[in-house]
This record gives structure tokens, sequence and C-alpha cells, in this order.
């Protein structure tokens, strides 16, 4: 391996490095975006609603690549607002994937129990008290599941910015195949590369789904040891007590 090939594996795994700014700062975006329009969207005001609505609606129907090129490219020539490119990538991203988030939020408060929202009335608890103390409490866990498909999601999608010369992985990888002349196992590095990352995601939201439901009372059980179980019946007149179970006989 020469030293301009060994240069350019150097660019790919700093070009691991832009992706993971890149998916932080974006998923940080679209987290406060998705969180502001899914409560703005349960709003009692209508005009609140139709705001939102129609914000989720735009950014949710347009093409993320676009927007990035309208951010780059539009936004200098109309307001005289330059971005640099990736910072026009993490605008484009979070407020694309945000707009998908807001459902996610929308809906995650939607299945809250009306019944506890009638019990902050009766408690005479104002919106805000109600919204932080009994909704998004019991809300926050169902948010986590969906928000985890859609973060790696958002991950894969930072690949568009090597369009825009964003130095990321796919860019990396692009200018090392062109530089060895070798793709398969380019490619084939860069997906193991995506995997990992997307499985360190997976792994560290499943860790915040658990302590989520701790948090509220819905842990999980504790893993049986044995393969015996106690199966409980009602019990009927002039009938045995005991029960057949799995592990073994009466």
């Amino acid at each position: 391996m020469t030293d301009l090939t060994w240069g350019l594996w150097e660019l790919l795994l700093k070009g691991v490095w832009v992706t993971v700014q890149l998916t932080f700062f974006s998923a940080l975006l679209g987290a406060g975006v998705a969180f502001a329009v899914g409560v703005a969207r349960t709003h009692r005001l209508r005009v609140v609603r139709f705001l939102s609505g129609a914000y989720m609606e735009i950014f949710r129907g347009t093409s993320a690549l676009v927007l990035m090129f309208w951010m780059f490219f539009v936004l200098p020539v109309a307001f005289g607002w330059q971005l640099l490119p990736m910072w026009a990538a993490v605008l484009a991203l979070g407020l694309s994937y945000g707009a998908y988030g807001s459902e996610i939020v929308r809906g995650s408060m939607a299945a809250v129990a009306p019944a506890q929202q009638e019990a902050g009335i009766a408690l005479s608890f104002s919106p805000w008290q109600r919204l932080t103390k009994i909704v998004l409490p019991q809300a926050w866990p169902e948010m986590i599941p969906p928000a985890n498909n859609l973060l790696i999601e958002l991950l894969k999608g930072t690949a568009l910015v090597s369009i825009m010369g964003v130095a990321d992985t796919a860019f990396g990888a692009m200018l090392v195949r062109n530089a060895t002349g070798e793709s398969a196992p380019v490619y084939t590095i860069i997906l193991v590369m995506y995997f990992v990352l997307a499985f360190v995601l997976t792994r560290g939201m499943r860790v915040l789904e658990r302590h989520a439901k701790a948090g509220i009372g819905q842990a999980p059980p504790p893993k049986s040891l044995g393969v015996r179980r106690q199966v409980t019946v009602p019990r009927q007149a002039g009938a045995s007590s005991d029960v057949p179970t799995a592990g073994g006989a009466a």
C-alpha cells in the first residue's frame, strides 16, 4: 500500500467522524423541531395546529437532497446567507427528519389515556403542567422505538452530503475507490462501517428505552432461571387445586 493510498484510507476514517458529527447535529436539530411541531399539532388553537401541520406536510414531502442544494445555492442569492456545505446539510436534514419525528411525538401524546388529562384538569393543573407532568412522562417511552428507526434513517441519509463535497464516509470511499480502482472491498468496508454505527445507536436507544420505562414503572420482569412455570387458574367447586405445569407433573 503506497503512501497516497494510506492517506486516502486515513481520510476514510476521518470521514466516519464527519458522519458522526453530521448525525449528531442533525439529530439534535431534528429532535427540537419534532418536539416543537409535534406539541403544536395538539394545541387547542386551530391556527397553531394549521401552521405546524403545514410545516410538517411541506418538509415531509420535500426531497432532503434538493433541500440541501436549496440551502447552499439559493439562500446566498435570496438572502445573502452563505452556509458551509456541512451546515447546509445539517439544516436540511434536521428540518426534514424533524418533520417526520413530529408525527412520532404527536402520535405518542395522543396514545396517552384521556382519563389522565381529565385527572389533571380535576387537580386544576394548567395546560403546561398537564403536558409536562402527565402527558410527556407517559408518552416519552413510546417515542423511543420509532425514533430509533428514524435516527438510523438519518444516519444513512447523511451519505447524501457527499454529493456536495463534504468529506464524510461516502465521499472518502469514493476517493479511495478512484485511487485504488477497487470497488468491492471499499464499498464492503463502508457497508460494515455504517452497520457498526447503526448497531451502536440501536443499543444506546434500547438502554434509553429501558430507563424511560423503568421511570414510569414499566421495567421488564426479571428473566426466569428455570423452565418450570407456576400456573394459576380459578378454582371451581369440587375441582382439584393441583394443575399440571409446563415444567413437570402435577
